[in-house]
């Protein structure tokens, strides 16, 4: 069965605390598994979430500062340790080639798998399977960031009536579908477009246009908001986001459900992010996300 889900590691921003690991992020897309920044600790808390190394495909980095992913070398000797069968591929941004032949080659290990790397070096796609699109763009930050955003193909949704209509039923549902046409009915006499779902990934970044390219028409972003709205002069200086800036982001780009992450341990509160978000004019479904939760993508509309 298809599963379409976040799947929460960490949530810390800069340094873990006592109950928030640093950054880490698997979503699960029907049978591919993309993890997002794995900071210090991803290893084990894939462990205490049930993620398996062979369920990951793909391993996405916004950034090369620690918290984003220092976990890279464990989680990479365990894909080889496990020797998962199949390809993994890497993305990240090009100038930091560097800091991931580093963390790639840390220490001494057994190279079982081959990991395909594929770093970002501009806005634009980077890689298109049957189930989706993943695209990059860049944020604005200290260091070169990038952003990550899925995109699945556009589908058809069968109307029922309309089929009634023409007399289509049983076996001949399916080959209208398969071939475009039957008997001089087309597929759009008797059906609709199915919007794609979208999921983006946007981490350290202050404002600017690819945030918002990022999260547009969303059912699912998932966003730094590493401070609340009163330190939003920290913020800028470094290269975040407040809760507020966020939610308006989320509110402007249609967003569907907004997840906030990436917490400074300056804060105690975290009832306190939503308040802001929803002060914002955010109103759709919002999660202020912690270590280990889950989070179904919305079902398509």
């Amino acid at each position: 069965m298809s599963v379409r889900e976040l799947v929460v590691l960490g949530t810390a921003s800069q340094v873990p605390t006592r109950h928030r690991n640093h950054n880490g992020y698997l979503l699960r897309w029907d049978g591919e598994g993309i993890l997002f920044d794995p900071g210090e600790g991803t290893q084990r808390q894939m462990l205490r979430a049930g993620v398996a190394a062979h369920d990951l495909n793909r391993i996405c980095v916004t950034h090369f500062h620690g918290d984003h992913s220092l976990g890279l070398a464990g989680v990479i000797q365990r894909i080889n340790l496990d020797k998962v069968p199949h390809e993994i591929t890497a993305h990240y941004p090009r100038s930091g080639q560097r800091f991931f032949d580093r963390l790639r080659y840390a220490t001494a290990y057994r190279e079982t798998v081959g990991i395909t790397e594929a770093p970002v070096a501009a806005d634009g796609p980077l890689a298109r399977t049957g189930a989706y699109t993943l695209q990059a763009r860049k944020l604005s930050h200290p260091v070169e960031s990038y952003g990550y955003r899925i995109v699945e193909p556009d589908g058809r949704r069968m109307l029922p009536e309309r089929l009634a209509a023409h007399g289509i039923k049983g076996p001949d549902v399916g080959r209208i579908q398969r071939e475009g046409e039957l008997a001089g009915v087309s597929l759009a006499d008797v059906s609709e477009t199915r919007r794609g779902q979208r999921f983006a990934f946007v981490m350290d970044t202050r404002l600017c246009d690819g945030v918002y390219a990022l999260a547009e028409g969303c059912d699912l972003l998932v966003i730094e908001s590493t401070f609340l709205d009163e330190d939003e002069e920290l913020a800028v200086e470094h290269g975040h986001l407040t809760a507020g800036q966020a939610a308006r982001v989320a509110r402007d780009a249609g967003v569907r459900h907004l997840v906030l992450t990436h917490f400074s341990q300056r804060y105690t509160d975290p009832e306190e992010f939503e308040r802001q978000a929803r002060a914002a004019g955010y109103d759709g479904e919002l999660t202020v996300a912690h270590d280990l939760l889950r989070v179904p993508v919305p079902k398509r509309r």
